[in-house]
């Protein structure tokens, strides 16, 4: 691999490699091994993969749990040391049990979504790193490159090798976990945007590349409230008092005609999406974000009904539903009329025609003019 290869696939993943070697190690298929020698990533495959089931049940404790006095499961370390506590003192901040939002059973459905074969092959993909896969002439000749099993044993392996690299850090493993995984972008919340999907989204429209990322160490302090809920008021401390440091900050780039955008937080994965939130910001107000205007070049009766579609799985509203009624004329001729409702649309469209399917796409071309209009 080129320097610059290795440079690419650790700002992708935000670690930074000591022993290079792992890293290219976690590229090579047990097919170019055994036509050139040398060791491949079948094992770094199983050592990957135990470290995203404790990254990710460590992540879903943290995101669904906490304990009854209400501090979270897995605070961020504060960057002031004033509060020096006697045992007793000690002891009554001590947290009791734990509770969490789902049971057994939710944690295992969300546990399996986030490790599922199609979970970390799209995210191979959306890093842009199954290009560099090290393959035997069998294996590139049959293109496994692009087979979900094969993105997944390269998501474990790489992580199986961050894992040796670090020593197992675990805290540098979940943050690589948080990295390469992008789990806002599978356990939504409904309160917030994931800018990192939408500047994802945005790159790949506007110029078919993925963003691509830097991350760095920062020594940038934040003035916020502190992340335990009740320790400020239990010692009378000013909430606006600098509670923690942001540890990371992140360079991004979406295109090179725009500035590189730099996001600040306590991880790289919080850094990552702050960075990507300024960059959407920074879009929005110089009226550079796509617009559903923007989603149809052409619109036209004869491709208005899959044109709806497009817009509906782009998430712009939901599927379209179609009526139909059947009448007749005064010579029998079939009469047919059709609605089109769009569940967050106010107005139905009708249209009625001889063929039923004329009807629809009338109705439809009538909605898609309406919904394009209204934007």
């Amino acid at each position: 691999m080129e320097e610059k290869i290795f440079t690419f696939i650790e700002d992708q993943i935000g670690h930074k490699f000591k022993n290079r070697n792992l890293l290219r190690q976690a590229f090579v298929r047990r097919s170019y091994s055994q036509e050139n020698g040398g060791e491949n990533n079948e094992v770094l495959e199983f050592i990957g993969d135990k470290a995203l089931d404790f990254a990710v049940v460590r992540l879903l404790a943290r995101k669904y749990g906490h304990m009854v006095n209400g501090d979270p499961v897995d605070p961020p370390k504060l960057s002031v040391h004033f509060i020096d506590l006697n045992p007793k003192e000690q002891d009554s901040l001590s947290p009791n049990e734990f509770i969490c939002d789902h049971n057994e059973g939710t944690l295992s459905e969300l546990k399996q979504k986030l490790v599922s074969r199609k979970t970390l092959a799209c995210r191979i993909d959306d890093l842009g790193l199954d290009d560099f896969l090290i393959m035997g002439k069998g294996d590139t000749q049959a293109g496994i490159a692009q087979e979900d099993s094969v993105k997944e044993d390269l998501f474990e392996a790489i992580l199986g090798a961050v894992a040796l690299d670090c020593a197992w850090d675990m805290q540098e493993i979940f943050e690589t976990v948080e990295i390469m995984l992008a789990p806002e972008q599978y356990l939504t919340d409904d309160e917030s945007e994931n800018y990192v999907e939408l500047i994802q989204e945005w790159t790949l429209r506007k110029n078919g590349k993925i963003p691509l990322y830097h991350f760095e160490k920062a020594s940038y302090e934040s003035s916020w409230y502190f992340p335990f809920k009740g320790i400020s008021q239990k010692f009378n401390l000013d909430e606006s008092r600098k509670a923690y440091t942001m540890q990371y900050h992140c360079l991004l780039k979406i295109n090179n005609d725009l500035p590189i955008f730099r996001g600040f937080g306590r991880s790289k994965a919080e850094a990552r999406m702050a960075v990507c939130k300024v960059a959407h910001d920074y879009l929005s107000r110089n009226g550079q974000l796509f617009s559903i205007r923007d989603e149809i070049e052409n619109p036209n009766k004869a491709d208005a009904i899959s044109q709806l579609e497009i817009l509906a799985r782009r998430g712009y509203f939901s599927l379209p539903i179609y009526d139909f009624e059947l009448n007749h004329d005064e010579n029998g001729n079939p009469i047919w009329r059709c609605a089109c409702h769009i569940a967050e649309e106010p107005k139905d469209f009708k249209a009625k025609s001889s063929s039923k399917k004329d009807a629809k796409k009338s109705a439809a071309f009538e909605m898609l003019k309406y919904v394009l209009e209204e934007a």
